[in-house]
């Protein structure tokens, strides 16, 4: 006799694990400070404790940038149901002047995260794979600069079963 297939009458649909009920998460609750004030009186305290202020000023000293930290503390406290995205929002600034402070105060040097690079000239990578793409073209040499210059090494194209063939 062969083996029929079972029907499995009481299995997940498929998706719900992505689903929740209506009001069962906590952002979907009424927030717990619903003005700014509120939620800086919640964070600022719990940023001077000396436990996470330790934790905080290695995360600093290791050069992650002030918005990148002001930024995952209020994403949390939204996702926990402290208090809206926007009041979040808002209080970033003052998150971050407050880190800023306590870096100061302690001799750490930090990065801010706001500072917007205007570099003209184009990176390593970009030049290694203009090169790259020029030697494959004309199949002549071309003159690079010297390896000292040079951040990244082009990588020669491998021989093997799979890779792709040059014309």
């Amino acid at each position: 006799m062969a083996d029929t297939p079972q029907v499995m009458i009481d299995a997940p649909i498929a998706g719900q694990s992505l689903t929740a009920e209506l009001g069962s998460r906590p952002w979907q609750q009424p927030p717990q400070y619903t003005t700014v004030e509120e939620a800086l009186d919640y964070y600022i305290p719990r940023i001077l404790e000396p436990t996470l202020q330790d934790d905080l000023m290695n995360v600093i000293e290791l050069g992650i940038p002030l918005t990148t930290i002001a930024d995952t503390l209020q994403t949390g406290g939204a996702m926990e149901g402290k208090h809206t995205l926007d009041v979040g929002l808002l209080i970033i600034p003052v998150l971050i002047e407050t880190l800023a402070y306590l870096a100061e105060e302690q001799g750490i040097d930090y990065v801010m995260g706001t500072d917007i690079e205007t570099d003209d000239k184009p990176s390593s990578s970009a030049v290694a794979l203009a090169i790259k793409k020029i030697k494959a073209k004309s199949n002549e040499p071309v003159e690079e600069e010297p390896e000292e210059q040079m951040e990244m090494e082009l990588e020669e194209p491998s021989g093997g079963l799979m890779s792709r063939r040059t014309v």
